[in-house]
């Protein structure tokens, strides 16, 4: 299979998961007052939108990235579980009245039973070891080899000498000193 052809669907994929989350929160966001603390309900909103928003713009910069179909797939997955795992840890917690332990600022006083404080801690801490690890692999497939600079600076040169254009700036406007300053909007 062509490296473009299972990049550029993974792409899609992360674009689609992106836009879903978005929709998802922007739902989220009518129900607000109905979450058992509305503080959690807002914060799953906003961790909804924001991440949604990555998640498409990560959709649209997969294909570009230098990876191998392995390492990519590890990388997709790492993203898509780390992102939708956060978003449900803080789901459950606004509709559980829980999450005190990891999420003491949107949760303030709300504190579930053992099991639910250990889901909610499970779920964030495997998201965040996800997100991390994913986020890795991306810096890791947006490097550019040494051979690729070289052959860019190469190819900016040429073009430069075939075009007959400097790769120098143009003067500012009304620096060309045969001109002499402007006075008065006269010459």
């Amino acid at each position: 299979m062509d490296t473009s052809d299972w990049s550029s669907r993974q792409g899609q994929r992360l674009l689609q998961v992106g836009l879903l989350l978005f929709l998802s929160a922007l739902l989220v966001g009518l129900v607000i007052p109905k979450f058992a603390v509305p503080r959690l309900g807002l914060s799953v909103h906003l961790l909804g939108i924001m991440q949604g928003t990555f998640l498409a713009v990560l959709g649209l910069l997969w294909p570009k990235l230098k990876l191998t179909q392995v390492t990519a797939r590890v990388g997709f997955w790492l993203v898509v579980y780390g992102f939708l795992a956060a978003w449900t840890a803080n789901v459950l917690a606004g509709v559980w009245g829980a999450g005190n332990s990891m999420l003491p600022l949107a949760a303030g006083p709300a504190r579930g039973s053992a099991l639910q404080e250990g889901i909610i801690a499970l779920g964030l801490w495997t998201a965040a070891v996800a997100q991390i690890t994913a986020l890795l692999v991306i810096v890791w497939g947006l490097r550019a080899s040494a051979e690729e600079q070289a052959d860019k600076g190469r190819a900016i040169k040429e073009g430069d000498s075939l075009t007959g254009r400097s790769t120098a700036s143009p003067p500012a406007c009304g620096s060309n000193k045969a001109e002499g300053p402007r006075v008065g909007g006269s010459r």
